[in-house]
């Protein structure tokens, strides 16, 4: 199943709201929260899309980056015996942890098709 909505590169994510009968997303990698929603599948993807297009504009006019900015370095929780793992690899393929795991990120990106959604 899929959750996400595409549209000019942006991500929109899905839930339903069984209460009030609604679809309602949000979109990221924007640097503002930016919502839709429609009651019905092909309302949510015009209102998701109408939503990218008004943002996209807004920040034209605004003379403002709509992407979030991504430093490069962000922290991870693992379980001790993962980390240890992780470690050990690296140190047998005579790389750092930070290449290592760089590198496993990598190889999860050129094989997301084969990553089961949810």
């Amino acid at each position: 199943m899929k959750n996400t909505l595409t549209y000019k590169d942006y991500i929109g994510t899905v839930e339903y709201d069984a209460d009030n009968e609604l679809f309602f997303g949000t979109i990221h990698g924007i640097n503002d929260l930016v919502n839709f929603e429609g009651t019905s599948v092909q309302e949510l993807k015009t209102a998701f899309e109408e939503a990218v297009d008004d943002y996209l504009e807004t920040c034209e006019s605004l003379g403002k980056t709509p992407n979030k900015t991504y430093k490069g370095s962000f922290n991870i929780r693992v379980t001790t015996d993962l980390h240890r793992k992780s470690a050990l690899i690296a140190a047998q393929k005579n790389v750092t942890l930070n290449d290592f795991v760089k590198w496993a990120l990598a190889y999860a990106i050129e094989h997301e098709d084969q990553f089961a959604r949810g």
